[in-house]
C-alpha cells in the first residue's frame, strides 16, 4: 500500500521509530471530517483537533493529547495505485506524489513530536513537507537512473510552484515563508549530494537527521547560518 511505503521510506530517513500507521487515520470520504473544515477542496489535508475541541490555532503549539485525522482524495489514491511513484517517478505522477506524501509528512511529524511531548508549528510541518519532497524525490529518482542527478528537482519543486490562495485560506505568508527556507535547506542538501565526496549520501542522511530533532526555532536559525 503506497501510504505505508511512504511512510516506511521516511521513517526510514528520518529513524523515527514512529509505531502509529498512517492507514489507522486516513479518511477518504469528506462527510466523515469534521463540519468546520467539509468544504475545503483540497486533495489532502490534516485534520488536528483537541480533544472536545477544534483545531488549535494557526501557528500555535500542538497540545499533548490530540486527534489527527488524514484526508487524501481516493481519486488521488487510485491514480497512485496505477501510476506507482516509487517503481517510477514521472512527470505524469510527481503531482500525486507530492500530494500523498505532503499528507504523510505531516502526519510523522506530528506522531514523532507528540510522542515525544515536543510542539510543533504549522510552519514547521510545512517546511518539512517541502523538504521531505525534495529528499524523497531525489532518492527514487536516483535510484531509477544512477549515473544522472536530478539537477531539475529543486527547481521544479520550489520555482515553479504556486500558492492557491482558496486552498491557503489566509495562510499565503506563512506559506511563502516555509517554502523559502525548505529551499535554502534543499539547496545545501543538493550541493553535498553533488560533491565528491563518496560518503555524501551518508553525510546528508545524518544531516537529516539531526535536523529533524532540533526545535522549530533552532531550525530556521540552522538554515540562516548554513544555507
Amino acid at each position: 500500500m503506497i501510504l505505508s511505503r511512504l511512510q516506511t521510506l521516511l521513517g526510514g530517513i528520518y529513524d523515527l521509530g514512529v509505531d502509529y500507521d498512517v492507514y489507522d487515520f486516513l479518511v477518504t470520504d469528506r462527510g466523515g471530517l469534521p463540519s468546520q473544515v467539509r468544504h475545503r477542496r483540497c486533495e489532502e489535508d490534516l485534520i488536528i483537533a483537541q480533544p472536545g475541541g477544534g483545531p488549535p490555532p494557526a501557528g500555535e503549539a500542538e497540545p499533548p493529547e490530540i486527534q489527527v485525522s488524514l484526508y487524501l482524495d481516493p481519486a488521488l489514491i487510485d491514480r497512485l495505485a496505477r501510476e506507482d511513484p516509487l517503481e517510477r517517478l514521472h512527470g505524469g505522477n510527481v503531482a500525486d506524489c507530492w500530494a500523498a506524501l505532503e499528507g504523510v509528512s505531516h502526519f510523522l511529524c506530528v506522531a514523532w513530536h507528540a510522542d515525544h511531548d515536543r510542539p510543533v508549528s504549522i510552519l514547521e510541518l510545512e517546511m518539512q513537507a517541502e523538504v521531505d519532497k525534495y529528499v524523497v524525490s531525489c532518492l527514487l529518482l536516483q535510484r531509477q537512473s544512477p549515473r544522472r542527478f536530478p539537477a531539475e528537482l529543486r527547481r521544479l519543486l520550489f520555482d515553479r510552484a504556486r500558492i492557491d490562495a482558496d486552498l491557503a485560506d489566509g495562510r499565503e505568508a506563512l506559506y511563502r515563508r516555509a517554502s523559502g527556507y525548505a529551499e535554502k535547506f534543499c539547496r545545501g542538501l543538493e550541493r553535498q549530494l553533488r560533491g565528491a565526496r563518496i560518503d555524501a549520501e551518508q553525510a546528508v542522511l545524518a544531516r537529516l537527521r539531526r535536523f529533524y530533532r532540533l526545535p522549530g526555532a533552532r531550525k530556521l536559525a540552522h538554515i540562516d547560518s548554513t544555507g
